[in-house]
C-alpha cells in the first residue's frame, strides 16, 4: 500500500518506519528542510529504542523516503496520515489547530483518486469535521473520506507499541474507509484488535485515556504523601492496589509528576473542551493543579536535604521526561532543575540521551557531565529525576561525592544498600 505520513516527529517517524517495515511504500513529509535533509542522509532525528535500525533498513531498501514536497507523497497515496503537532495555546491551553488546518489545506490540493485521510494527531472533538469541510471547500471534486486514527504510542516504547498495539481505534463514518484500514492492518503478522467508532468518539477516546492515566499518576503521588505521614510504604500499597484487576499495576509508580508531550497538553486541552461544553471535570482539574505543585514539592525536598551544606552542588541524574526518550517537553526534571536554579543552586547533570535537548532549554545555566560519575564528582546531593534503566547499575561506592546525600525520586537505588554505603537516602512514600 502507498502511504503518506505528514510530520516526522515522535509520532510520524515511528509510524512511517513501522508501516515501511510491514511491506508498505511510505513517503514521510515535513516542511523543516534541515530535518528532511538529515533523514535523507541517513541521520535519524530523534531517539526511540530500536527505531534507528529499522529506519536505516527501510530507507536503504527504498520502502521509506522523505521529502518536503507534500504533493510527492499525497498524489499517489491510498492513505494520508496527518501526524503534525497540536501544541497548547500559551494562555487557554486549548490545542493549537493551525498545523492541522495547514496540512488539510495542502492535502486538498494534491488528492488524486479515492484517498483515506487519517488524522493521527491528538485533536479536539469535532476537528475531523472541520478538516473535512476545509478539504471539500478547497477541492470540491476530491474523492476522499476523513477518519480519526488516534495514536497510542508511548515515548521510549514507540517501536514496540507500533507492532504490538493494545488496540487500534478508528473513527470512520462509512464502510468504504474501513476497507482501506482493514487492508492496512492486514499487513501485521497478527492483526490487532480494531475498534471502529464514530469520528468524534475516536477523538475523545484519546483525550479521555491520557487524562485517566494522568489522574492515576497524580493519585498515587497523593497516596505517597499520605504514606510518609502515617508510616506506610507506598510501594507496598501500590502493589496491593495493582493486584486488583479492576485497577491494574501500571501508572502506580510515585514520582515527581507526569510530563512529556501528551499528558500535560491533553489534560489541559480536555479541561478546556469541557469548559466550553459547560461540563465540570473536577477530577482532571485536580490532577492538573496537583501535578504543577508536585514539581515545587520535589524541589523543596531537595533544598531541605541540603540544609546546613555550604555552597552546595547538586548532581542530577536524568533530564528527559521519562527513560527511553530524548524528549524534554514538560519534563518534571527540567522543571525541578529550573526551580533549583531560581534558588541559586549549582547543578551538574547527566542524561544518556537528552543532553542536547536539555541544552536547548537550559543552555549554559547548568553543567553537563558525560556520565553519572562525572556528575556526582564533588557534589553534595545526588538527585535522581528520570528512571533510566542504566542508572540502576551505578556503583554508589564509586561515587566521589563531597557530601553523601541521595534524593531518589524514581526509586532507582535500593535504600538499604545506599544506607550501607554511607549515604543519607531520601525517597518518596516511605
Amino acid at each position: 500500500m502507498n502511504i503518506c505520513i505528514i510530520g516526522t516527529g515522535y509520532v510520524g517517524l515511528p509510524t512511517g518506519v513501522g508501516f515501511a517495515e510491514l511491506g508498505n511504500k511510505v513517503t514521510c513529509v515535513d516542511l523543516i528542510e534541515e530535518k528532511i535533509a538529515a533523514l535523507k542522509a541517513g541521520r535519524i532525528t530523534l531517539f526511540e529504542d530500536g527505531l534507528e535500525e529499522l529506519f536505516r533498513k527501510n530507507a536503504e531498501n527504498g520502502s521509506l523516503r522523505f521529502t518536503t514536497r507534500l504533493g510527492e507523497g499525497v498524489s499517489n497515496a491510498e492513505i494520508v496520515i496527518i501526524a503534525v503537532g497540536t501544541p497548547p495555546h500559551p494562555e487557554t491551553k486549548e490545542a493549537d489547530m493551525r498545523y492541522i488546518s495547514a496540512a488539510a489545506a495542502q492535502v486538498a490540493e494534491h488528492l488524486s483518486g479515492y484517498t483515506v485521510v487519517a488524522i493521527k494527531s491528538t485533536v479536539p472533538i469535532g476537528a475531523g469535521d472541520d478538516a473535512e469541510q476545509l478539504i471539500r471547500e478547497k477541492n470540491p471534486a476530491a474523492d476522499f473520506d476523513l477518519i480519526s486514527m488516534p495514536e497510542f504510542l508511548r515515548e521510549g516504547f514507540a517501536v514496540h507499541d507500533f507492532f504490538n498495539p493494545d488496540r487500534v481505534v478508528i473513527g470512520a463514518n462509512n464502510g468504504r474507509a474501513r476497507k482501506i484500514v482493514d487492508a492496512l492492518y492486514d499487513t501485521y503478522k497478527q492483526k490487532p484488535q480494531i475498534l471502529y467508532t464514530s469520528r468524534r468518539s475516536a477523538e475523545l477516546i484519546k483525550y479521555a485515556s491520557n487524562a485517566f492515566l494522568a489522574v492515576k499518576i497524580h493519585y498515587i503521588n497523593e497516596i505517597a504523601n499520605l504514606c510518609e505521614k502515617v508510616g506506610a510504604n507506598v510501594y507496598e500499597v501500590a502493589r496491593g492496589m495493582g493486584l486488583d484487576s479492576r485497577i491494574g499495576a501500571k501508572f502506580l509508580s510515585p514520582g515527581p509528576g507526569y510530563g512529556g508531550s501528551c499528558f500535560p497538553k491533553d489534560t489541559n486541552a480536555l479541561a478546556f473542551i469541557a469548559k466550553q461544553a459547560n461540563v465540570d471535570l473536577s477530577i482532571a482539574q485536580a490532577a492538573i493543579k496537583g501535578n504543577g505543585e508536585r514539581k515545587i514539592e520535589m524541589a523543596n525536598r531537595i533544598t531541605a536535604a541540603l540544609k546546613g551544606v555550604k555552597d552546595p552542588v547538586v548532581a542530577v541524574l536524568g533530564l528527559a521526561f521519562k527513560g527511553g526518550t530524548d524528549d524534554v517537553r514538560e519534563s518534571p526534571a527540567i522543571e525541578i532543575v529550573s526551580e533549583l536554579l531560581k534558588r541559586g543552586l549549582r547543578i551538574r547533570a547527566h542524561d544518556p540521551e537528552a543532553i542536547n535537548s536539555a541544552k536547548a532549554v537550559l543552555g549554559d545555566r547548568i553543567e553537563y557531565a558525560q556520565d553519572a560519575y562525572g556528575a556526582a564528582k564533588e557534589a553534595d546531593l545526588l538527585a535522581v529525576l528520570t528512571e533510566w534503566e542504566e542508572f540502576k547499575s551505578i556503583s554508589l561506592k564509586e561515587l566521589r561525592m563531597r557530601t553523601k546525600i541521595i534524593v531518589d525520586l524514581r526509586k532507582v537505588f535500593d535504600k538499604q544498600i545506599a544506607i550501607a554505603d554511607g549515604f543519607t537516602y531520601i525517597g518518596i512514600g516511605e
